[in-house]
């Protein structure tokens, strides 16, 4: 027989995992109705229309719509391929977005060490807005930035060119410095956000850490090295993951805009997204650019999955999945 202890004391247990799964029950469908506007908004816009995928295996006519229109299976992602600019725009896609990677890493990681490096409040909120105003700034409105800058009669540079003696450089028919102009623009408009994405990991450093290794003898560059750069290297490696995710996808805005849709620039400015988007505007054809969008999404997809499995052999800690 029981006693009497152990049985009140299994009564109260029970009692206490009840309430306990109530309370979770609560908390659980509080946490879900507020983000029910969130999924609904993800699945009308983001799922629904994955029913259109079908419009890139079909040669899409308005008058036979949707369901009507002739089914031509693989036809349509022969464009891309059988083109001869095929060589060109994937190379400058590939090329362009596996430097602005690395080089926009670098620079948010070396502008949030700067930015943590600022004691006072009143500057770190200046700069801090400063770096992050441009990621707010539409690249059409860039883009007639750059046009103030490049013009050949009255833009800046070619005005501070003829001061000091030069003649006028034709910006928009000159392919080497486009270069040097698309990786600026590009650090330009995004390090702000992702600097702040590398600070508020740096800011979540345990002061501790930095009190111990001082205390040991460290200063400067080896607290950089030593704590910060590893402490900081998931977050590096999630951004670095889903940046990989859209390698296949250029900047539109940004290889569209900023060199004006020069076509003597295409050689170093042309891209998938500006290459489709020229034939769809000549063209018309929406099942092109449809199946080119897919090949993106899947090679994107596979790329991601595929960097996440390293990064998992590596050090499963940091993997994204």
């Amino acid at each position: 027989m029981k006693s009497s202890a152990a049985v009140t004391s299994g009564k109260i247990k029970r009692l206490s995992q009840k309430k306990n799964r109530s309370l979770s029950l609560r908390s659980t469908l509080d946490l879900s109705i507020m983000a029910l506007p969130g999924i609904l908004v993800l699945f009308i816009f983001n799922y629904i229309p994955i029913a259109g995928i079908l419009i890139a295996f079909k040669n899409y006519n308005n008058r036979l719509g949707f369901w009507g229109s002739e089914w031509v299976g693989l036809r349509n992602f022969e464009f891309l391929f059988k083109s001869q600019d095929a060589f060109r725009i994937i190379r400058n896609t590939l090329g362009y977005n596996l430097f602005f990677i690395l080089l926009l890493m670098v620079c948010a990681i070396a502008t949030a060490l700067l930015l943590d490096s600022v004691k006072r409040k009143i500057s770190l909120k200046i700069y801090q807005t400063t770096f992050f105003l441009p990621y707010f700034i539409s690249w059409v409105v860039a883009g007639y930035m750059a046009q103030t800058l490049f013009e050949f009669d009255k833009g800046i540079l070619n005005q501070f060119v003829k001061m000091f003696g030069g003649e006028n450089v034709a910006w928009y028919q000159e392919l080497k410095p486009w270069l040097l102009i698309l990786p600026f623009a590009h650090v330009w408009k995004n390090i702000g956000f992702q600097t702040i994405i590398y600070y508020g990991a740096i800011m979540s450093i345990d002061q501790e850490l930095y009190d111990a290794a001082k205390i040991d003898g460290c200063r400067g560059v080896h607290i950089i090295r030593y704590i910060v750069l590893p402490l900081i290297k998931p977050t590096a490696i999630i951004l670095t993951i889903l940046a990989i995710g859209s390698i296949m996808r250029a900047d539109f805005g940004l290889f569209y805009y900023i060199p004006n849709n020069s076509g003597m620039l295409y050689e170093v400015t042309d891209v998938i997204d500006t290459y489709i988007f020229r034939v769809l505007k000549q063209t018309g054809d929406v099942s092109i650019s449809s199946a080119i969008g897919f090949f993106q999404s899947v090679i994107g997809f596979a790329l991601v999955m595929i960097t996440n499995w390293v990064v998992g052999k590596i050090n499963s800690e940091n993997a994204l999945l």
